[in-house]
């Protein structure tokens, strides 16, 4: 299978969910080989963060990245769109610390990018689940097992009685990234968004880029998008962190519970645990090629391929596992 780009520059508007500051984000063509970065172009030409798992230094809330003093914020949804799409390669240029909410979803995104994917004629590696893989932590539990393919499902629980217990599976493809995943919105609840707003978070945030729910029920006068969007919206979630690994994943994912900073626990173990899976190159023909396993004592490989192979960022500490 081999990697893509995209074909011209595409432009995006918006604010920072968080930050409610205004963005203008351009997504650019780059190279094979060269992954996702993100560049901070009002704080000169070498402020470049790479779509890293070893650059995460924030989950509360939202997928952080950073490098130095260069931060990122809210990243997931473009790249589960990315991720989605099977884009490997381009250059995010942003003029803020924080990428564009938009309405909420990765759906914006993808309507755009899905009209300009372009092929570079150059192999993808993946990662396939060769042993069932199981990570622990307090509520959370994240499994893994082989599949040939990327399935996720995703089972989340709340206490309120329009969520309650909801389940979703996808096999994700381009497809059905699109037509089952991308326009799941973000949510949150209504005391917890006021508490967020008077401790400076969430200032962006309104009914145009979340579904928000009170004691009685939905806020929003269009109700929800999928009778199950709080379920689909927690697969976008996952979907735009592991994109983070540096390549695709084979592999059944099943997430109860979970969430950015155990999905980053989660990606870290798996790193940590070669045994239980190996690196392939897939043809167009569907034949593979197992390449020579890269651990962590080898740091062999450069950032694009698995980049957990450098030291993890302080503050993360895996949980309980079984492989």
């Amino acid at each position: 299978m081999w990697q893509h780009t995209i074909k011209k520059e595409i432009s995006f508007a918006g604010v920072g969910l968080h930050s409610g500051k205004p963005v203008k984000m351009v997504v650019k063509p780059a190279a094979a080989n060269t992954g996702i970065r993100f560049k901070r172009v009002d704080l000169g030409k070498d402020a470049i963060v790479r779509a890293s798992m070893r650059r995460v230094s924030d989950t509360a809330l939202a997928t952080t990245l950073s490098k130095d003093d260069i931060f990122v914020g809210t990243t997931e949804h473009l790249l589960a769109a990315l991720c989605g799409l099977e884009i490997d390669n381009v250059l995010v240029e942003l003029n803020s610390d924080e990428l564009p909410i938009m309405d909420g979803s990765a759906g914006p995104f993808v309507q755009l990018l899905k009209k300009n994917r372009k092929e570079q004629k150059v192999s993808r590696l993946m990662m396939k689940i060769t042993k069932e893989m199981t990570f622990r932590s307090g509520d959370t539990e994240i499994h893994i097992k082989p599949f040939d393919g990327f399935k996720v499902t995703s089972k989340v629980q709340f206490d309120h009685p329009v969520i309650q217990s909801q389940s979703y599976t996808v096999n994700v493809d381009r497809d059905s990234f699109v037509k089952e995943i991308a326009a799941a919105r973000t949510f949150g609840f209504l005391e917890q968004v006021e508490y967020l707003r008077a401790n400076g978070k969430a200032l962006g945030g309104s009914l145009e880029n979340a579904v928000v729910i009170d004691r009685d029920g939905i806020v929003n006068t269009e109700g929800l998008r999928f009778a199950d969007e709080f379920a689909r919206h927690k697969i976008l979630d996952l979907v735009g962190d592991f994109a983070l690994l540096g390549c695709p994943l084979l592999g059944h994912v099943i997430a109860c519970r979970g969430g950015h900073t155990q999905h980053v626990a989660f990606m870290r173990m798996l790193a940590n645990n070669p045994d239980c899976w190996e690196l392939v190159k897939r043809s167009e023909d569907g034949q593979e090629s197992v390449l020579d396993k890269m651990r962590m004592a080898t740091r062999a490989a450069g950032e694009m391929v698995l980049p957990f192979l450098l030291p993890p960022v302080p503050g993360f500490h895996p949980a309980k596992i079984a492989c």
